[in-house]
């Protein structure tokens, strides 16, 4: 059986507008202005570990400004977030396959959980990992590993789809193919970078590079 993996925030859904809000109320608390369009570095990174890597916070004070940010995220933000076009279709066709569908995100898990189910797509997944709202389970490599164990399935018959590199990067360190999506919040120079296996353009190209078709060579990497 083929297992795929997917990444949530850049890949089923676009969630940009909320994320990067709810990131500029943050930071307005800390008396820090800025664009929101100049705050994509946090789509896709634990947002304590961008504040900490972007904005110079101590460990600390990361997780202080998180938990403002999460106060709006929360209550607003999460809804500032549709589905992708072709995404429900996509899930269908798996479905109807049997393959076994798996959600793998760095987004805590009680906000993947009631994300997945605002759309109505919580029925396709059979196993949903995200992070903890602690810091302490939250490296993209260590919930993709959770998520292999838990679907007790062989690496070769698994497959994760993201839009960053920590998706292709998670992919390569637990040594499964990856298939990098366009769509998303990253650029094909990242995904060469990080070794993406494919490279997706569309969502309607992700089912056949899950079977790794040869004729869909267009879509691979470029080296």
């Amino acid at each position: 059986m083929k297992t795929i993996l997917f990444d949530l925030d850049g890949t089923l859904t676009d969630s940009k507008e909320g994320i990067l809000k709810s990131i500029q109320y943050a930071l307005s608390c800390y008396g820090i202005e800025e664009d929101e369009n100049n705050l994509g570095m946090f789509l896709g990174p634990p947002a304590h570990l961008a504040f900490q890597e972007f904005y110079g916070f101590s460990e600390e004070k990361s997780f202080e400004i998180t938990n403002v940010f999460r106060k709006r995220y929360s209550k607003k933000g999460i809804y500032e977030n549709h589905i992708y076009d072709g995404i429900k279709e996509l899930l269908e066709k798996f479905y109807n396959d049997c393959i076994k569908l798996c959600v793998a995100t760095s987004k805590p898990q009680i906000y993947t959980e009631k994300i997945l189910e605002s759309f109505e797509i919580r029925k396709y997944f059979d196993i949903v990992v995200g992070s903890d709202l602690e810091g302490k389970f939250c490296d993209k490599s260590d919930i993709i590993a959770k998520v292999i164990e838990l679907s007790g399935e062989d690496k070769n018959d698994c497959v994760m789809v993201g839009d960053r590199k920590y998706d292709i990067i998670g992919a390569k360190e637990n040594g499964i193919k990856s298939i990098a999506v366009l769509y998303g919040y990253g650029n094909r120079e990242e995904f060469v970078l990080s070794g993406a296996d494919f490279i997706a353009e569309k969502v309607e190209n992700i089912y056949e590079l899950a079977f790794f078709k040869k004729n869909m060579k267009n879509f691979q990497k470029s080296t």
